[in-house]
């Protein structure tokens, strides 16, 4: 993934409509129904922290990886703003290296997505497991074929929000499902607008790939929910919720990896 520089400093802004509260009640219900609350959560890509922090207030030990020290630079501003006590780490999702395991993992917003080499995508989930306890949850979203080729497609989206306008250029490659997104923003700074922009590309998975990828892992699906509607998904999905579960010990998916 990019540094994403010049989108820290807006990407608050542009994502105060996320609802985090409501989403990671949302994932909690899952980690409950599935197995438990995790006590050390690995929250991959966790940008500005927004996840990271609604599990803290959970009483969960959290570790925030991302590969962009711009985000974490935010991130760490606002844990010690507010006081969270959150380890956040600077590291690519597939070369994810932890201290130990944790007991539950999240990635979260299509971040998995960004990641547009299918060798490199795999290695990303395959990484988490091998830091994941046995019998333990990983839960993440991807955004769909769907969502790709009739969503963003070719078209041009306006957000406006808390003082920062961004206009949002997105270019699909039907054959490959990736697409080229473009980010122009303006955000007011002591009364005038100043601009900044980000390029960046999205890779849409089949569910064959996505499929494959978590058997390779050593995980098994446990479920694939609509992570908008948090209901079954349709063929209209735009973004997915895979539930999975780690089957494979770590000293066995280490000799195999």
């Amino acid at each position: 993934m990019d540094s994403y520089r010049d989108f820290a400093a807006v990407y608050d802004c542009l994502m105060s409509d996320a609802d985090y509260p409501g989403r990671a009640a949302f994932l909690a219900r899952l980690f409950e129904r599935y197995d438990r609350m995790p006590r050390l959560l690995l929250d991959l890509a966790c940008g500005t922290g927004g996840f990271s922090f609604e599990f803290a207030k959970r009483g969960v030990e959290v570790i925030g990886v991302d590969s962009s020290a711009d985000m974490l630079a935010v991130a760490r501003e606002k844990a010690q703003e507010n006081g969270e006590n959150v380890l956040f780490l600077c590291q690519q999702a597939e070369n994810l290296d932890l201290y130990g395991t944790v007991d539950g993992a999240i990635c979260c917003f299509d971040s998995l997505n960004h990641i547009t080499q299918y060798e490199s995508f795999c290695r990303a989930i395959s990484r988490v497991t091998l830091f994941l306890e046995t019998g333990r949850l990983f839960l993440f979203d991807l955004n769909t074929v769907y969502k790709h080729k009739t969503v963003l497609s070719n078209h041009t989206f306006v957000i406006e929000q808390d003082g920062v306008y961004c206009v949002w250029q997105n270019e699909t490659d039907d054959n490959t499902n990736q697409t080229n997104i473009t980010l122009d923003f303006f955000a007011q700074e002591n009364g005038v607008y100043v601009r900044g922009g980000e390029e960046f590309t999205e890779r849409a998975y089949t569910e064959s790939e996505i499929l494959a990828a978590i058997e390779q892992a050593g995980l098994e699906l446990l479920a694939v929910l609509d992570g908008e509607k948090q209901s079954e998904p349709t063929e209209k999905t735009e973004r997915a919720i895979y539930v999975t579960r780690k089957i494979v010990p770590t000293a066995s998916f280490l000799k195999e990896n």
